[in-house]
């Protein structure tokens, strides 16, 4: 328990020393093609792919994915590594300018890496939340989950960040971003933290179901069409 601890605190440490560098502005899979919407990833270096190339980041591999299933719609990667939720609220608007039908938002981890107060990141999440749905944009709250090693309170009281939020909102909610990725060698990078592509596959095989619950509760497609 003391090693899976201490990994998941190395995983907080370099999401939050990361540069704060955007992502990719979109997955390269769209280029020139009929776009039946648009999904906005948001988050931290999870998001923006860091290790890897572009084609490889989960907001690729998701485009990719869903056009296979025919649903062709352009992911956009928003991601910028190190980020807190503070610094995701701070450029919502930023978003709101690329005309989301469904932003998929992952962040708050580097909040409990730097033992800011829970309620911080809950308040600025649930801001988020809110200024989307009142633009009509249908939300995909992505959980995580802290490491045991900063107090049973703490810990306790961030987990519950998430479900909470989902409970009072009518969002999408994935419990944990990291399912079936965090800690296992042959899915991340050789820093023992990051996800490699296979990892970055796993996540979409797993958020694939809650973004496809997102296209249909918006009626299958979005309200126009983007040549």
């Amino acid at each position: 328990m003391k090693r899976v601890s201490g990994l998941m605190v190395a995983v907080l440490l370099l999401l939050g020393a990361c540069r704060d560098e955007p992502g990719p502005s979109t997955s390269q899979a769209s280029g020139g093609r009929t776009t039946a919407g648009v999904i906005v990833a948001m988050g931290d270096s999870l998001t923006a792919g860091y290790g890897v190339a572009i084609e490889e980041s989960y907001p690729a591999l998701l485009e990719k994915k869903l056009r296979a299933a025919g649903h062709p719609y352009q992911v956009i990667n928003a991601g910028v590594s190190g980020e807190t939720s503070s610094g995701a609220l701070s450029r919502l608007e930023w978003v709101l300018t690329m005309k989301p039908d469904i932003v998929i938002l992952e962040t708050g981890a580097n909040d409990g890496l730097r033992g800011i107060a829970p309620q911080v990141a809950e308040d600025n999440i649930r801001k988020m939340m809110t200024t989307l749905k009142e633009r009509g944009i249908t939300v995909v709250l992505a959980g995580m989950r802290m490491v045991r090693n900063l107090g049973p309170n703490y810990v306790a009281r961030f987990n519950d960040i998430y479900p909470k939020l989902a409970g009072e909102s009518d969002v999408i909610f994935m419990p944990f971003f990291l399912e079936g990725v965090a800690m296992v060698r042959q899915l991340n990078q050789e820093d023992g933290i990051h996800p490699n592509p296979a990892g970055y596959g796993k996540i979409v095989e797993n958020l694939f179901p809650y973004v496809v619950r997102a296209i249909a509760k918006r009626g299958g497609s979005p309200a126009k069409v983007r040549p």
